[in-house]
């Protein structure tokens, strides 16, 4: 199997992937939700993280303990744990994330089941030392129950060794994209989310040496591609599980070169400063500065710079919004995110998505409307 297939296979059962890591290493695995989870602390713990992205199946046990308009990131993620479909978790860690989350924390600890439940709770403003302070307080005492929860000591030598794995794992991911903004010819359109997907839930040490394959393999056939003509499409919002929207923006005539998504680029934005002093505080100076989403707050058009820049950055035509139905942050931030690609005179177009994605159909005429106004 090739590193490509592998990729694409975990992405199409993570699950599956999560029982092969327990049935051969007995390595506990925690599931969490959120890319502000502080995953170099639970991997320097003897832990693996493990994203949870929601259940692929229908939702019909989550809706005895949820309203029908929370988002289904929420609701298929319960909707899994209920049905046994996470039986490879040793638990789960809450950081927070937005009201829905936070609640969904309650509910998970009292009926999942799972022997073991984290949160770790961060501070929603980040530009301030205070917030900084609160930030190390908050990881230190995350390492602390992890300590006893998994009966193993947390050496500053095992978090900064997770933190060099999590470092290699960022730069290489960051290649991929910009390799694929080089020429997004070399790419099939939903390659890289299989890629981020598997970044997201595999061992770090067998990711980097699939990733490296993969890139070496990539980059020998780099001449040999051709540039597209197609338009280019930068992707916004919170989580995208969905490759058939990648399939049907190429097939509208883009290529996706960048996003600022917490499944794609905001999740390996940001580099954690090696064998320092106190690598708690290196992790927590991480998730302070990197690019923000609705969730925290930096300043009050943090986010809206960020997505011009890199709009701007990466030659982008438009920029496309995916937001989960009932995702109330998003929701909030959009106006204003579109004001401020209006007025950079950058087309934006919003696609609303649950679950499962709209009728191809009708997402399909959306978006070749949208790339002809391009």
């Amino acid at each position: 199997m090739t590193s490509a297939e592998r990729f694409r296979s975990i992405w199409r059962d993570p699950a599956a992937y999560g029982r092969s890591v327990k049935q051969e290493t007995g390595r506990s695995i925690l599931g969490f939700f959120c890319s502000y989870a502080p995953v170099e602390l639970i991997y320097a713990a003897g832990v693996l993280p493990f994203r949870l992205f929601g259940t692929r199946g229908e939702i019909s046990l989550a809706d005895t303990h949820l309203q029908s308009y929370c988002c289904s990131l929420v609701r298929g993620g319960l909707e899994d744990a209920l049905k046994g479909n996470l039986d490879f978790l040793d638990g789960a860690v809450f950081s927070h994330t937005c009201d829905s989350i936070q609640r969904l924390s309650d509910i998970w600890r009292l009926n999942a089941g799972f022997a073991h439940h984290f949160d770790a709770v961060l501070p929603v403003k980040l530009n301030t030392e205070s917030a900084r302070q609160y930030m190390i307080e908050v990881l230190s005492g995350f390492c602390r129950e992890l300590e006893t929860a998994f009966g193993k000591p947390i050496r500053d030598a095992d978090i900064n060794s997770a933190i060099r794995e999590y470092n290699q794992m960022r730069e290489q991911l960051k290649a991929v994209y910009e390799l694929r903004s080089r020429n997004p010819g070399l790419f099939e359109p939903s390659e890289v989310h299989w890629i981020m997907t598997a970044a997201m839930v595999m061992e770090p040490a067998a990711f980097l040496r699939d990733i490296t394959a993969f890139l070496d393999q990539i980059r020998s056939s780099a001449g040999e591609a051709q540039q597209t003509g197609r338009k280019r499409l930068m992707l916004a919002g919170g989580i995208c599980t969905h490759p058939d929207v990648y399939d049907l923006l190429a097939r509208a005539g883009t290529d996706v070169v960048w996003d600022d998504l917490c499944t794609g680029a905001r999740y390996f934005e940001g580099t954690i400063a090696e064998d320092v002093g106190d690598p708690v505080a290196a992790v927590a100076d991480r998730y302070l500065s990197r690019s923000v989403c609705p969730a925290k707050h930096a300043d009050i058009t943090a986010r809206g710079r960020h997505l011009v820049d890199a709009a701007r950055e990466q030659g982008a035509d438009g920029v496309v919004f995916l937001q989960l139905k009932f995702c109330d942050p998003h929701a909030f931030d959009y106006p204003y995110l579109k004001q401020f690609l209006d007025e950079a005179q950058i087309p934006s177009l919003l696609i609303e998505i649950e679950d499962q994605p709209p009728p191809g159909g009708q997402l399909l005429t959306r978006l070749e409307t949208f790339v002809d106004m391009l």
